[in-house]
């Protein structure tokens, strides 16, 4: 097995994948307050989600509370995706490299995780991938409901 690996994770969101991308693209800073798993979100540098924002969030898996700091990478409009690279926390203890790619369709949502691991036995980031769709179905009931 090699160390590099990519994970990816589709999900059909009824909300329309248009309305996921503007929720992590323009108020990321509220899926602290849809979604239990989330605790808070941070803008380090810039003022908003954009090229070159530094992010962080502190989340909970596996009942442990973790923590993960990013660097906004892309931003592509047309495809409706983000590129965040993670720079500090963590995920980082057991991955040499881990970078989320965000992209949304009209009625899909669409997670990549693109990591290199620092020892073949290292575990697939499963775990992690769970927890982000947990996250998912929570902003998708909150859009919902609007």
């Amino acid at each position: 097995m090699g160390l590099k690996g990519k994970l990816i994770a589709s999900v059909e969101v009824k909300c329309g994948g248009h309305l996921m991308h503007d929720l992590l693209h323009t108020n990321s800073h509220h899926v602290a307050n849809i979604s239990q798993h989330v605790n808070r979100f941070q803008i380090h540098e810039g003022e908003r989600v954009k090229v070159g924002s530094i992010v962080s969030w502190s989340y909970n898996e596996a009942g442990q509370k973790k923590f993960m700091k990013q660097v906004i990478e892309a931003i592509d409009p047309y495809k409706k995706s983000i590129c965040w690279k993670v720079i500090e926390g963590d995920v980082l203890e057991m991955y040499s490299s881990f970078t989320i790619i965000t992209s949304h369709e009209p009625q899909w949502t669409t997670w990549t995780f693109d990591y290199e691991k620092k020892t073949e036995d290292i575990p697939e980031p499963l775990s992690f991938l769970g927890q982000i769709i947990d996250i998912i179905k929570d902003m998708e009931g909150h859009l919902l409901k609007k």
